[in-house]
């Protein structure tokens, strides 16, 4: 989908408060993936930039030598899956980018094994105060991380992992919030 002005557009592309509901995505590529990509139904997350869709391949068939070689067998598959499919999966984010007005990223995981493609980085405005900066710098030179913005993202990883069930409550309530605001009078 391309940027700039538009319907519900404003000049930077799709604005935070105009983007397409994406409430059905994930029963939207269940239905469009093609029979057969996947063991079941894909895992879709979405966030404001970006919808990611990681499905699970069929298993492997025969014995391997050790771990090694059965990780380097997954990782062959996945690479497999990911050239034999590009030309659907490019038309169907292209679908999905107009309809839900989000990038698609796409993903595979097979056994212990899985790999992200075609997946967004985006830059996150922040301003951090010097106690916070420290903690990244210390991060940083500890080798935990390569600079501040890997050492933020490591530490936001880090929360989310850490945080899950108080993170999904919230959500919960957001969407509660969403919906309350989305039976709210028109005012315009």
């Amino acid at each position: 989908m391309g940027r700039g002005w538009g319907p519900g557009r404003g000049k930077g592309g799709w604005q935070q408060a105009d983007l397409p509901s994406a409430d059905d995505a994930a029963a939207w590529f269940s239905g469009r993936l093609p029979d057969g990509w996947f063991t079941g139904a894909p895992e879709v997350v979405v966030d404001r930039e970006e919808i990611l869709v990681v499905g699970t391949l069929p298993d492997l068939e025969g014995e391997f030598a050790d771990e090694a070689a059965k990780s380097a067998a997954e990782s062959g598959r996945i690479s497999r899956y990911r050239e034999q499919t590009r030309d659907e999966r490019i038309e169907i984010a292209r679908q999905a980018e107009h309809r839900y007005g989000r990038k698609v990223a796409w993903g595979a995981r097979l056994g212990g094994t899985e790999e992200l493609f075609t997946t967004l980085s985006v830059p996150v405005m922040t301003r951090l105060r010097q106690p916070e900066r420290k903690v990244l710098d210390t991060l940083v030179a500890a080798g935990v991380a390569r600079s501040r913005s890997e050492a933020l993202a490591w530490a936001v990883r880090l929360v989310g992992e850490h945080a899950d069930t108080w993170l999904g409550e919230l959500r919960e309530a957001m969407s509660k919030v969403d919906d309350l605001r989305a039976q709210g009078p028109d005012l315009g």
